[in-house]
């Protein structure tokens, strides 16, 4: 079965470029008992595969060069020695960039594809859904009449977490980058206000003005001189999930910062880092509800879709220069 796949070709020092990437044309070996061959339809492609182009630890294994890169996908089962799975069946799991692929059947979710359109599975029925809700609701805490803020917030988890923190009943504030995202998080998501990052004069102003009575809860997306900027504004017993670090995640050296354990300790602030893997025994959960939020109304959603599999370096390279709107999705 002739292939095409996507590799690490090296590990790049500070931004990717399309040099990171190699393409090349790679024959299937025969399914053998418990394997399906699945042809993907859908790529999610999410900020966290950048830390996984280190050769660094951490809470999942590096990329190994010149073998192709992985990340979550939705494909149709094409042949099936898995008990289970039958062709056409519709499956989600993590899935190497690569045209059709080999995998065990254990390792792929059946999905029912008139519950959502299939790339809401990636979104938010998925991963990012999934961090937004337990993100918020078990650290964040959210009570009514507090303020959420949240950076990266027209991001594919951002979006879902400033419309969670709607649901109960807070006043939400999104950073974003762009004007057009601004418009966009007020008229049809529902943010109560919006700061852009890029062209605030003084960052720590414009939060404050947005935020009269103080933040309550910052979801942190984001990391570096807008999260300094948000941390100055917090409320006492203000909480902290800590989600993401994009602003970082092409680095070359350590960045100097705030010292920001004196304003913690003084505010009693508790910031927690998670993965959202932490809760996969309560995944059935979060996607019940937010199913149920999406039927309801409540819960809007928008992606950006690149159309071709050689579309994918090009989608992940655009997720460190703000080009998605929502979920970054490469529809092959």
């Amino acid at each position: 079965m002739n292939n095409q796949q996507i590799v690490l070709a090296s590990r790049p020092k500070g931004m990717p470029d399309t040099a990171t990437f190699q393409f090349e044309d790679v024959q299937l070996s025969p399914l053998k008992p418990g394997e399906v061959l699945v042809e993907p339809t859908y790529f999610s492609v999410d900020p966290y595969m950048r830390g996984r182009m280190n050769d660094a630890k951490s809470y999942v294994p590096p990329f190994v060069v010149g073998e192709p890169l992985a990340g979550g996908a939705v494909g149709n089962v094409i042949e099936s020695q898995a008990e289970g799975f039958a062709p056409g069946d519709l499956v989600t799991g993590t899935l190497p960039w690569a045209t059709q692929a080999v995998v065990p059947g254990n390792s792929l979710k059946k999905l029912d594809p008139s519950l959502a359109p299939a790339s809401y599975y990636l979104g938010i029925l998925g991963m990012p859904g999934l961090t937004a809700y337990f993100g918020l609701l078990d650290i964040g805490k959210p009570k009514a009449g507090e303020t959420v803020v949240v950076s990266g917030s027209a991001g594919a988890v951002g979006i879902i977490v400033g419309q969670i923190a709607k649901i109960q009943g807070c006043r939400v504030v999104g950073i974003a980058g762009s004007d057009d995202k601004v418009t966009l998080l007020q008229n049809e998501f529902g943010f109560d206000a919006v700061v852009n990052y890029k062209t605030a004069p003084d960052l720590t102003k414009a939060i404050a003005e947005a935020c009269p009575d103080g933040v309550d809860v910052y979801f942190d997306n984001v990391g570096g001189e807008v999260s300094d900027a948000v941390i100055r504004n917090l409320n006492f017993h203000a909480r902290i999930p800590l989600c993401g670090q994009i602003a970082l995640y092409n680095t070359t050296e350590i960045p100097t910062g705030p010292r920001i354990q004196p304003m913690l300790l003084t505010r009693s602030v508790l910031m927690q880092g998670f993965i959202v893997s932490n809760y996969q025994n309560r995944f059935g959960e979060g996607v019940r509800q937010l199913a149920a939020w999406v039927t309801e109304g409540k819960l809007k959603y928008t992606e950006t879709t690149l159309n071709g599999f050689d579309k994918l370096p090009e989608a992940m390279l655009g997720l460190f220069t703000g080009q998605n709107t929502g979920k970054m999705i490469v529809e092959v």
